[in-house]
């Protein structure tokens, strides 16, 4: 028993040791001083800085010729802007930037739950994460000079405190305009492929760039996105260290957003800690009594993760409803799977399908029949923050999203096979509500009001 016990709670319990880097395509980090007046890449020829250990917890290790730092993805470390008030001077900038512990490509390790996805992360093997180029990204994404008017930045839609997502039916623009889709939520994509409901971003470099030119939503080109940002002289140096001769153009735009979006995951929820427990609680009592005296480090586990468990409970309602979830007669796995829960995939589940006019969502991408009236899935996690729901936002609640299920969708020639009507009662509804509910986790604290000046 101990031994199985292991392999399944170990993953749940520990921080593994796992680690996720990119290839190094990029300038190496500045280690002189950074010249206002430069237009070449800064060199770098010294010795990194020494740091401070008790202020950067941080394992560092030599990686050629850069400095790699093993960090926890969510801590508020990443997000919390550069040091100071009020709008970013050049000075503050040009500091910031002589730091070369801010160039270090980052090994990431994901949050407790998360960490489960570990090979599902994307796109850094192309496009670095350090902290300059997620500072870098954090600046623009609440930046409405991005726009034609200045009005619309990314948060605009995908705001912190409406579970980066929006609490409108669907996503507003420049000018009051009006999309026909419901914003998207911007957290977990570091473990997600293609973007937007109907997955036409091939990444999410591409996502990234995709709303700044589009009518209705920034209303801009990219080429005056560029020209403004250039001409900005904070944005200017900043792209000049980070992206070398290349300076601003709308793909590096693409990649310091994408950088930033990735630093936006979930940290764990009330599920991971009853997750991390459950193998023990699953014991017969005398097994787990004896476990103290047998396995006395199996038992020290048990007792940390009960008592992390008891520190973010589930309720009752709520560990029925993830038996549910996880259930065949739920059947919510079919499409809510892994550490994200959420399986990258499109489907029909009969949104929508009724009107005249239907989306056609995957459909106008694929051209393939069995697209018609498909979406990708969402992520359950942190779901209850970011209502409305739906690629139309037609579903005002959870609760009503449970009904849509347990009705079996709405039946159209296109419904997907794994849409099935449930006919739960409405108690076990309820412990499905409570359940994703009980799927929230903390969200990094992101400074949104430090741009250049």
């Amino acid at each position: 028993m101990p031994n199985l016990l292991r392999s399944l709670c170990g993953l749940c319990v520990c921080v593994t040791s796992l680690t996720l880097t990119g290839c190094s395509k990029e300038p190496p980090p500045p280690a002189k001083p950074v010249s206002l007046g430069s237009s070449a890449p800064i060199e770098s020829t010294d010795p990194p800085a020494k740091t401070d250990d008790s202020a950067t917890p941080a394992k560092v290790v030599e990686t050629n010729s850069t400095v790699s730092a093993e960090v926890l993805l969510g801590s508020p470390e990443f997000t919390a802007g550069i040091p100071g008030d009020g709008a970013l001077t050049a000075e503050q900038i040009q500091a910031w930037l002589e730091n070369p512990e801010n160039h270090a490509p980052l090994e990431i390790v994901l949050p407790m739950g998360l960490m489960a996805g570990s090979k599902q992360v994307q796109g850094i093997a192309d496009n670095l994460m350090t902290r300059a180029k997620i500072e870098l990204g954090r600046q623009l994404y609440f930046d409405t000079r991005l726009s034609a008017d200045n009005t619309i930045s990314c948060a605009s839609c995908h705001d912190p405190a409406e579970g980066f997502a929006k609490h409108t039916q669907f996503g507003v623009g420049i000018k009051g305009q009006m999309g026909g889709r419901n914003s998207p939520v911007s957290y977990n994509r570091i473990v997600s492929g293609a973007q937007f409901w109907d997955g036409r971003a091939a990444s999410l470099e591409a996502q990234a760039v995709g709303p700044i030119a589009n009518p209705i939503e920034m209303g801009n080109t990219h080429e005056k996105a560029v020209e403004t940002v250039a001409n900005i002289a904070g944005y200017e140096m900043q792209f000049r260290v980070i992206f070398g001769d290349e300076g601003v153009t709308i793909d590096n735009i693409g990649r310091a957003i994408a950088t930033f979006e990735r630093a936006i995951v979930t940290g764990p929820a009330p599920y991971d800690y009853y997750e991390a427990v459950r193998p023990f609680l699953v014991m017969k009592p005398d097994d787990l009594a004896s476990l103290k005296d047998d396995d006395a480090e199996l038992y020290a586990k048990y007792e940390a993760a009960k008592a992390a468990a008891d520190a973010h409970p589930m309720s009752t309602s709520a560990i029925r409803g993830r038996d549910l979830f996880f259930a065949e007669r739920g059947g919510c796995t079919a499409c809510h799977v892994g550490a994200n829960l959420a399986d990258e995939k499109f489907h029909n589940i009969g949104v929508g399908m009724d009107t005249e006019k239907p989306d056609l969502g995957r459909f106008e991408i694929s051209k393939e029949e069995k697209d018609k009236g498909a979406f990708k899935t969402p992520t359950i996690r942190n779901v209850a923050l970011s209502a409305p729901y739906m690629h139309d936002g037609s579903q005002k609640t959870l609760e009503e999203v449970v009904e849509h299920y347990n009705k079996g969708g709405v039946p159209n020639s296109h419904l997907s096979t794994k849409i099935k009507k449930l006919d739960l009662k409405p108690e076990e509804k309820a412990d499905l509500v409570e359940f994703m509910k009980a799927c929230t986790g903390e969200f990094p604290k992101i400074e949104q009001s430090r741009l250049p000046e």
